[in-house]
């Protein structure tokens, strides 16, 4: 399926750190991050009330909401004629935690570097 297809499996592809560098790699774009507030503000959304409201095209918008499906963090399905898509919060928890877990390796190293650093 193409970009914008509601496959609504977007939140079971890769796994691991896959998962958390294809988080990553959706919300570098400032537009893909501004379509996941809408959608989480909405609730659930077409492309075209999403574009009404971002100063993006609707095609451009599809776009996005493939990259967004492909890294599991929102779902499409279709309503007629209508794709409405939601936000998948799962693949945001799973990064989260990932950043918690190197956050607090960093800690440990820096306090160990600042205890040998005070001689202790």
């Amino acid at each position: 399926m193409g970009a914008g297809a509601c496959t609504g499996s977007g939140a079971d592809t890769g796994s691991g750190a896959d998962a958390v560098a294809e988080v990553f790699s959706a919300l570098a774009d400032p537009t893909r991050r501004r379509i996941l507030d809408a959608l989480a503000a909405h609730g659930e959304a077409t492309a075209t009330v999403l574009a009404a409201e971002l100063p993006v095209s609707r095609q451009a918008i599809v776009k996005h909401l493939g990259v967004l499906d492909r890294a599991g963090l929102v779902a499409g399905h279709r309503e007629g004629r209508e794709a409405r898509y939601r936000v998948i919060p799962e693949r945001l928890g799973v990064t989260a935690r990932w950043m918690d877990r190197v956050a607090a390796a960093w800690d440990t190293r820096l306090s160990a570097i600042k205890r040998l650093a005070e001689g202790e």
